[in-house]
């Protein structure tokens, strides 16, 4: 029990017994222990769909920004894809079809880092500001609400949904650790919410088309 004299010194003690409280635990992203998937058993689950997969676009040039853009379609404005993050695209695309995923629907946020990370992995994606967290260009209204709704729903029978947007988006919705430029969180529709079940870098591909041959 907390015991003082009313004035400073009274309540400096009482701020530092509050601070000393602990606090609710922030959620986090990473795999759920009793839900994760990894190697084969991963590649089954992803062949079998019903499955979200929130991609963070591929690396991106730095020397670029987003701070004069206007509009979604000024791709000259924004930061966008390096090469380096093009061929990563592409070779994701790859493995995708390596693995013989069933792709359902592909949404992406509409910035052109987003809508070319989704078309080259996959040849097509649909814009939705639903992934940013809110339309238009500033984030000063941001309700990530949708975007947490159509994680916790289940994508179309048999098929995976796709989403390539940003990292700030799925860490407000999911907690950290933040996604990397290229890696995937697997999701998993769980009553009212969604649990994540792997996360996919984008090196781990290989392994797992590796995975998928020796099955």
């Amino acid at each position: 029990m907390l015991h003082c004299n009313i004035g400073a010194r009274c309540a400096a003690a009482i701020t530092l017994a509050v601070l000393a409280l602990p606090s609710a635990a922030e959620p986090l992203s990473s795999p759920d222990p009793a839900h994760a998937l990894a190697g084969a058993a991963l590649v089954q689950a992803l062949r079998a769909g019903g499955l979200t997969l929130y991609f963070r676009h591929t690396a991106t040039d730095f020397t670029q920004s987003d701070r004069a853009m206007t509009t979604h379609d000024e791709c000259a404005t924004q930061r966008n894809l390096s090469e380096a993050g093009r061929a990563q695209a592409r070779a994701i695309g790859e493995a995708v079809r390596a693995l013989r995923l069933p792709v359902g629907d592909v949404i992406a946020s509409p910035f052109c880092r987003t809508m070319e990370t989704g078309r080259l992995m996959f040849g097509r994606a649909e814009p939705s500001t639903v992934v940013r967290g809110y339309e238009g260009t500033s984030s000063a209204n941001a309700d990530y609400g949708n975007l947490a709704a159509l994680l916790a729903s289940a994508p179309r029978a048999g098929t995976l949904r796709m989403i390539t947007s940003h990292g700030s988006p799925f860490r407000a919705v999911a907690g950290p650790p933040h996604l990397d430029e290229g890696e995937a969180a697997v999701l998993k529709p769980a009553g009212a919410g969604f649990v994540v079940v792997a996360r996919i870098r984008r090196g781990d591909w290989p392994a797992l088309v590796d995975a998928a041959s020796r099955q």
